[in-house]
């Protein structure tokens, strides 16, 4: 178990190297324009992290077992129509969450 001073040290740490990160790009390319590779990750990145996400999320399901992943395909069904229908990102996760949650309660 860490102690309060070492937690309070490492905690500071990481903050400083997560704002590093955050604040480099706007260091570096305050005066100049940004490598077209760097445009690229930029555009592309966010959607391709997310379809990972959504994709990995179904890998450890048991398809076998009873409810068949039915909470889960038909929450990921209700976060797709409610992102087309609103295009409001908050809305389909958490609605889709909130969604998740009540088939589990009620199917399990």
């Amino acid at each position: 178990m860490l102690s309060v001073e070492t937690a309070f040290i490492a905690v500071l740490v990481m903050a400083f190297i997560i704002l590093s990160c955050r604040a480099a790009p706007f260091l570096l390319f305050a005066r100049r324009k940004a490598p077209a590779a760097l445009s690229f990750v930029e555009k592309y990145m966010p959607p391709v992290a997310m379809t990972v996400l959504a994709v990995s999320s179904y890998a450890s399901l048991n398809w076998a077992a009873r409810p068949h992943g039915l909470p889960e395909t038909a929450a990921g069904v209700f976060v797709v129509l409610a992102h087309l229908w609103k295009r409001n990102a908050l809305l389909s996760i958490f609605g889709g969450t909130a969604f998740y949650m009540l088939l589990r309660s009620f199917l399990e």
